[in-house]
């Protein structure tokens, strides 16, 4: 099963200082940019259409076509920005890439910002991974100094500058344009759309922002070809990813594969759930996707398979829970998380989650009635597609699949007054297995 991974952003995890310049040259570092530059930032552009590569922040958005929507007749300045700010619980990825791998990201930043003719590009970090921007603020400065950096880079006469820039720590930054608002100095909150970003995005001026494993992917498409990443995945999911294992798994960790291998899959390379336990729910794509079940064990991890039963690939965040948790708290916890961090500026989010909260935290203490489900769901209805951005929505994908595949151990929680998985409330139900 171990040739199932496909270790190309992970190439240098295993090496001693992995993250050293002179780890990633002795691997190849920095012959794509060599490559890139001898196309034209047009045929760039469209080897990574060609390529299939899509969005790796959770959209699956083409990534070729969205550097095809810069005008470039427009006068102004052209950006790149890449969005680190990865705070999704259980998403763990675009982090261990950067303490594991920077350059490949520097590297992506150069080729990405020379195929949409950027000569400035900026990497907003979350505020709070102080190491993670030390790390990658160090890679900057060595790849200055080794000349892919700056003015006349490889003697091609592209100029870039790139800054590294630490966010506040706002999970809101997350979304581009409130991410921008943030790079700017403002308060991160959603921009009203249109004009898109790619029109009159930071400082107005075109601006294309990608996540940051998007962005590292592009290196290996130039030195190896589209066709070569093309032939990995699926037919409408193209390429390899870093799949993100948490929670209840004998071990826990980042395994990067083709997209389109499944959790069985993942699991036997992972060592299965810990010993003695079985796979009770667990997430795609981080808290914001709908749970699914050990029903879905054989589903392909991919943008179309996961979609068709119900969820999203997101940011292939896979938290995976065992028979011994309550699956109401989980979900109380996790919107807790929306509710504090929501940015405040629309009603249906602001106020929405607060009630999401008020009425999880009734079922979980077992009170009410089963006719206080059906008003949960009615709140998550009355926040779905109607909030500024998406994280209204994703504070209801948790509440409304698990009342849908766990509707029994929400009314559990009623008839035993209290949690079932509280040894104070009742024994005897919590090891049952629940399942719609």
């Amino acid at each position: 099963m171990a040739d199932t991974l496909t270790p190309v952003l992970s190439d240098t995890w295993d090496a001693e200082q992995g993250w050293k310049l002179a780890t990633y040259a002795a691997r190849g570092g920095y012959e794509a940019l060599d490559a890139a530059f001898a196309m034209s930032p047009d045929d760039v552009i469209a080897a990574v259409k060609d390529s299939g590569l899509r969005g790796r922040g959770g959209a699956g958005f083409p990534t070729g076509m969205k550097w095809s929507f810069i005008p470039q007749d427009n006068p102004k300045p052209k950006y790149l920005v890449v969005n680190a700010d990865e705070s999704e619980p259980g998403t763990c990825k675009d982090i261990p890439l950067m303490m594991g791998n920077p350059h490949v990201l520097v590297e992506g930043v150069i080729i990405s910002s020379y195929a949409i003719r950027a000569n400035k590009a900026f990497i907003y970090i979350r505020g709070e991974v102080v190491h993670v921007i030390r790390r990658v603020q160090a890679a900057v400065a060595e790849a200055y100094a080794a000349g892919h950096l700056g003015k006349d880079i490889h003697g091609s006469g592209y100029d870039l500058d790139v800054v590294v820039h630490a966010g506040a720590g706002a999970y809101i930054c997350g979304e581009e344009t409130a991410l921008l608002e943030g790079l700017e100095g403002r308060r991160g909150q959603p921009r009203l759309r249109p004009p898109f970003p790619a029109v009159a995005g930071l400082y107005a001026s075109p601006t294309v922002i990608n996540n940051v494993e998007s962005i590292a992917s592009v290196p290996a498409i130039v030195k190896k070809g589209a066709a070569w990443f093309a032939s990995m995945g699926t037919e409408k999911s193209k390429g390899h990813g870093i799949f993100s294992l948490s929670g209840h798994v004998q071990k826990p960790g980042q395994y990067e594969a083709p997209l389109g291998i499944t959790l069985r899959e993942l699991l036997d390379l992972a060592g299965g759930i810990r010993e003695g336990h079985q796979l009770k729910f667990w997430t795609p794509g981080g808290s914001s996707t709908p749970l699914l079940t050990a029903d879905h064990l054989d589903v392909p991890l991919d943008f179309e398979g996961v979609g068709g039963v119900g969820s999203m690939l997101g940011t292939r965040a896979l938290q995976l829970f065992d028979e011994t948790v309550c699956v109401v708290r989980a979900v109380l916890r996790w919107t807790e998380f929306y509710k504090h961090e929501s940015c405040g500026k629309c009603t249906p989010c602001r106020e929405g989650t607060w009630w999401l909260v008020q009425a999880l935290t009734r079922l979980e203490n077992g009170q009410g009635s089963e006719a206080d489900l059906d008003q949960l769901l009615d709140q998550c209805d009355n926040i779905l597609g109607r909030s500024f951005c998406a994280l209204g929505d994703g504070a209801t994908s948790p509440i409304s699949s698990s009342i849908q595949h766990f509707r029994d151990e929400y009314l559990a929680h009623l008839s035993h007054g209290g949690c079932p998985f509280d040894p104070a409330k009742s024994t005897a139900w919590a090891g049952q297995e629940v399942s719609a």
